[in-house]
């Protein structure tokens, strides 16, 4: 089912920066009505200030998403200021870079679930009932790692995958009432996930490793795939596209994807 964006009131999550705020811009841009969640209000006033100045409609809602009254809230002033919710972005994340042997301290683990998993799941909890509303459509800024392991992201992939168990579920229970859009993603330039990822100690890395390989593609190249899926009504997106192959791999060729995962990741450090 293809889907007008102008006029459409989306939600984004991980607004302040990164692909969330590529994501802001560029649905404003066909014409959408945005609302921009994250925890940095100062962040989300300048993506909002943006937007604005560009002739685009954008308000900014400080949101943790990890408290469930928070994402509630999110929705209410969405609902106060626009009437209707027909997109919810969840794109808020937090990664890792290490391996679990190496790890001293697991909390961090708990607090990837919590923002990869958990806060989506609050997120959809209290938007789904106005999404069917409107037959509307949640998009999942997704990784390869849902879909695989992958070396140095142990918990990270936990997360992911327990995301991509939810929405595929939601995606059954909800049939024909809102349409699910899972973009897997690969290595995007210009985004932060890699500067912020937790290292073995359990800190956020000051020094992160390489930031890209000759395989990452572009920010603005990212959020224009993943707009343009969104507007054919598309169920899952890949970028690169050659990610769409994991799925057959891991069936008939595993020891070649997980060789590949090694590799990538090597490449990067």
């Amino acid at each position: 089912m293809k889907i007008a964006i102008d006029k459409k009131v989306f939600i984004v999550t991980g607004a302040s920066s990164g692909i969330g705020e590529e994501i802001c811009k560029q649905l404003s841009k066909k014409g959408a009505l945005v609302v921009c969640a994250a925890r940095r209000k100062n962040e989300l006033d300048r993506v909002s200030d943006i937007v604005n100045k560009s002739g685009g409609v954008c308000i900014p809602i400080q949101t943790d998403i990890t408290i469930p009254t928070q994402c509630q809230n999110l929705i209410d002033k969405t609902l106060d200021e626009f009437n209707q919710i027909d997109g919810l972005v969840l794109n808020a994340g937090i990664s890792m870079w290490a391996r679990f042997e190496d790890i001293t301290n697991l909390d961090f683990f708990k607090k990837l679930m919590d923002v990869n998993y958990f806060g989506a799941v609050n997120c959809v909890h209290s938007a789904l009932p106005h999404l069917k509303k409107t037959k509307g459509v949640i998009i999942s800024c997704s990784t390869a790692q849902a879909l695989m392991g992958f070396p140095r992201h142990s918990g990270y992939a936990a997360s992911k995958h327990a995301l991509h168990g939810f929405l595929s579920t939601i995606a059954i229970e909800n049939k024909n009432e809102v349409n699910i859009l899972e973009a897997v993603l690969g290595w995007i330039r210009g985004t932060n996930l890699r500067d912020n990822a937790y290292g073995p100690t359990g800190e956020v890395q000051k020094k992160p490793p390489k930031h890209d390989n000759k395989e990452s593609i572009s920010l603005d190249q990212c959020v224009s795939q993943i707009v343009l899926a969104i507007e054919k009504g598309k169920r899952t997106t890949y970028i690169p596209k050659k990610l769409k192959y994991i799925p057959f791999l891991k069936a008939f060729a595993r020891w070649y994807l997980e060789k590949r995962a090694d590799k990538a990741v090597e490449k990067s450090n």
